[in-house]
């Protein structure tokens, strides 16, 4: 469904990866010491490991030959799905190597795991996780956000996904803030997508995703009155609404514009793959009835028909989110959760 997206972009600057700075000589912690830990989970970590085992953040690369013989000793519990690596512990929700998620079962504990020490990092954990969703509307593996800012992208954020090309390196910001969660693009090639639970307000500017096209809302403004001519001679013209004061164009993956439809007051203008006023039937992703443009006075509303793939409008600013948005970023499609 991604696949024609290009060319939306976002506002806002990507923060830095949280980072954990390892101590001088690096290696796993030693028996009976403190140890390392996560920046981000406050988890111990093996320094020699280039990611954290329970939350996935990036640690400090390590040396290629350290990381590549960094495998800690003791019995297997499992391997990596990915890169093959050993697995020790069943609480590992990632693995140290690759940072590959190792699946959301149940967390299970030893049978003398110590109690856990209190920390802000943890007091400020928030309450929500994102569901990875099928086309099937199927719901497979969650990631629970990990603190008050947590990037996503292909490589480079707190949360990757290496085999999703439409992603930019770190694609969007999720935000906790004062019990709210929001969104923000961080200026992603392919933008991030907020699918419609209501009515919506077009604004200039906007881009909207029907099925597997692109679209762009512009404002044109009223038109002013012609000046008639010398002799008074009545000009020609097709017989159509003369007041069209927005327009919706259809872009080409290279951001190009394919065709446009005018807007005017008092005119609905129904969308869909075989049945409205402006059909695309070479779409096989769009519904015969996907969505409508409702006009309302000088203002044009935006409203799903009852569609199986929904209707989305990228992302602008922070964007307020809630329990079971959708979020649709490079190709997968994320669904808000609280735990």
């Amino acid at each position: 469904m991604a696949a024609a997206i290009t060319g939306a972009t976002g506002s806002g600057a990507a923060p830095a990866t949280r980072v954990y700075a390892a101590s001088a000589g690096g290696g796993a912690p030693k028996t009976g010491e403190a140890g390392p830990t996560c920046s981000s989970c406050g988890h111990r970590v093996d320094a020699t490991m280039p990611f954290c085992a329970y939350c996935g953040a990036k640690l400090e690369p390590a040396p290629a030959a350290a990381a590549a013989a960094a495998a800690p000793s003791g019995p297997a519990v499992g391997t990596c799905p990915n890169c093959g690596a050993k697995i020790v512990s069943a609480e590992y929700r990632f693995c140290p190597i690759c940072a590959t998620p190792l699946g959301a079962g149940p967390r299970v504990s030893g049978p003398h795991e110590p109690t856990k020490v209190f920390t802000a990092t943890r007091a400020n954990q928030p309450p929500v996780q994102l569901a990875l969703t099928g086309e099937d509307g199927s719901k497979s593996t969650r990631y629970p956000l990990t603190g008050e800012e947590t990037t996503v992208g292909r490589s480079g954020a707190d949360l990757n996904f290496p085999d999703d090309v439409y992603l930019s390196p770190v694609h969007s910001l999720f935000i906790w803030k004062e019990g709210k969660l929001s969104i923000r693009d961080l200026g992603s090639r392919n933008g991030t997508w907020i699918f419609l639970e209501g009515p919506y307000k077009l604004v200039d500017g906007d881009l909207i995703l029907i099925g597997s096209q692109l679209l762009r809302f512009r404002r044109l403004g009223y038109p002013g009155p012609y000046a008639p001519d010398a002799d008074a001679t009545r000009r020609m013209g097709s017989l159509i609404p003369s007041a069209d004061i927005a327009s919706v164009s259809q872009l080409r993956v290279d951001g190009s514009v394919r065709d446009v439809f005018h807007l005017s007051p008092g005119r609905d203008v129904k969308l869909g793959r075989d049945a409205g006023d402006w059909t695309f039937p070479y779409d096989p992703s769009m519904s015969s009835q996907h969505a409508m443009i409702r006009s309302e006075d000088a203002d044009f509303v935006l409203t799903d028909a009852g569609s199986r793939n929904g209707v989305a409008v990228a992302a602008r600013g922070d964007v307020p989110l809630k329990k079971s948005s959708k979020i649709l970023l490079g190709d997968k499609l994320l669904v808000v959760e609280t735990l």
